[in-house]
């Protein structure tokens, strides 16, 4: 058994992409991978066949692995549901809320779960690649730590540090991060990588150098841009905020960026559909007149994201789009906002509360407290389906004896008396082909057809055979093979 640990010198410096890239390309070379993220923090989950949620990266990384996702892959997962409080869960299930005054004593009790779930995760495997969360750079978070060198110390594996050469400033990244660190912690990195790397390589040879001589790290590789990373799913809502509103002559499909939300990787598989002009809508702009349809997504925290919407202007728009002969599509929170109310007296996602919903799904939510995560098939609108669920909250109402899907668990959301207002529960609906093109047909775009998960899994084979090429894979193997229980 063996186990290495990817840390970046910041967020989105493109860890989960060369984790999930590496777990393929070891994969290929025929070892039993495993990929495993001590802690995250993310509102895009993935259910697992165990019953349980974890991050979407892992989920992909096990994709990359040929595995199944499982919850120990993620152990802890929190998932920001407010500007200071997050729900936990552990092990795959919600085990309460977070919030900021008490997040770091309340994960210090989690690192034995989270080693737990490792060493059950070793048992299986020839090598587990391990994802760290931020930076290890954040001394102010060090105490309490479980998600970067709070694991990596107590686990005993060897780290190499990310950086983001593309965002300018990598040599002091990297070399800063070395300065910062306890020396205990910085004994515990083995060497570097540079990421997203465009242009002549021979031109930073000397940076390159440089690092290896301040830092006192080997360096291990000068990855390229990854072009075909833009084809996987992604986790953290950030990219969004780089790729809204695009517009050009194809059929238009708009979705609100909703400040909570969730699962946004519904949307991707329409990204293949030549016909199709997906426009991510920031706060600020207005829903587009001239769109065919308008999604709204999950969310983490439904009434504080209707109230935003609201804010936005997004209702009005909305209505008008749906007034002029629009379909409207709610996946998850956004089929509960389409209702006409949604009451959380419990305190599920925030204060005890209710809302007046937008009213073009005669439905009612109400909040509770059992979540439910399960994969789900069945068909929909005449399709095959296949896809999961992640939700807390019923709803009932007249439009649901007009289920958007029939599921093998039962009935699934609601469809309006008029034909062009859906609601549903079902995240994943748009990677199944057979759906995809029932839907667009609806709107008068003829599907391509393309398989999404086959799209997916090439792009993994594409990076695996870049690392191959730019990473010193070899060197690695040896190294994750020093980890020590």
């Amino acid at each position: 058994m063996g186990a290495l640990m990817l840390q970046g010198t910041g967020s989105d410096v493109g860890k989960s992409v060369l984790v999930a890239g590496l777990c393929r390309a070891l994969t290929n070379r025929g070892f039993r991978v495993r990929p495993f993220k001590p802690q995250n923090m993310s509102n895009n989950a993935a259910v697992t066949e165990d019953g349980g949620e974890i991050g979407r990266a892992q989920a992909l990384q096990a994709l990359a692995c040929r595995v199944a996702p499982h919850t120990d892959m993620n152990p802890v997962l929190l998932k920001p549901q407010a500007d200071r409080t997050s729900q936990l869960v552990v092990n795959g299930k919600v085990r309460g809320t977070l919030h900021a005054g008490n997040f770091r004593e309340a994960r210090r009790p989690l690192l034995g779960e989270v080693l737990a779930s490792y060493r059950r995760l070793a048992e299986q495997c020839d090598l587990v690649l391990v994802e760290g969360a931020g930076s290890p750079a954040e001394i102010n978070l060090r105490a309490g730590d479980i998600a970067n060198m709070g694991f990596a110390r107590a686990a005993n594996v060897p780290v190499v540090l990310v950086g983001d050469i593309d965002r300018g400033g990598v040599i002091a990244a990297v070399v800063g991060t070395r300065a910062v660190l306890d020396p205990e912690d910085a004994a515990m990195i083995r060497g570097f990588l540079i990421n997203k790397f465009r242009g002549d390589p021979a031109l930073f040879a000397d940076g390159y150098a440089q690092i290896e001589v301040r830092s006192g790290w080997r360096g291990y590789g000068l990855i390229p841009w990854l072009r075909d990373a833009a084809r996987l799913p992604s986790e953290d809502a950030v990219v969004l905020e780089r790729s809204a509103s695009t517009r050009d002559s194809r059929t238009l499909i708009a979705c609100p960026m909703l400040p909570r939300i969730a699962n946004f990787d519904d949307l991707d598989p329409l990204k293949l559909e030549p016909g199709v002009s997906l426009a991510m809508i920031p706060p600020g702009q207005p829903l587009p007149a001239d769109a065919a349809l308008v999604i709204l997504p999950g969310s983490k925290a439904t009434i504080a994201d209707l109230a935003a919407f609201r804010e936005q202007g997004w209702d009005i728009d909305l209505l008008a789009h749906h007034r002029r002969g629009g379909a409207v599509l709610g996946i998850c929170g956004g089929y509960q906002m389409l209702g006409r109310t949604i009451a959380d007296p419990d305190g599920i996602e925030g204060p005890p509360r209710s809302a007046t919903g937008i009213g073009l799904l005669d439905v009612e939510t109400m909040m509770t407290r059992d979540k439910a995560l399960r994969p789900a098939r069945g068909r929909a609108l005449g399709a095959d389906i296949t896809g999961y669920e992640m939700h807390m909250g019923v709803t009932t109402g007249p439009d649901t004896a007009r289920p958007f899907a029939a599921l093998e668990t039962g009935p699934d959301g609601a469809r309006a008396a008029d034909g062009r207002v859906f609601g549903t529960y079902l995240h994943g609906l748009f990677a199944s082909t057979a759906l995809r093109r029932v839907l667009l047909a609806r709107i008068g775009i003829a599907s391509k057809g393309a398989d999404y998960a086959a799209s997916v899994d090439a792009a993994l084979d594409a990076i695996a055979a870049e690392l191959e090429t730019h990473v010193d894979i070899p060197a690695l193997i040896a190294l994750a093979q020093e980890a020590q229980p």
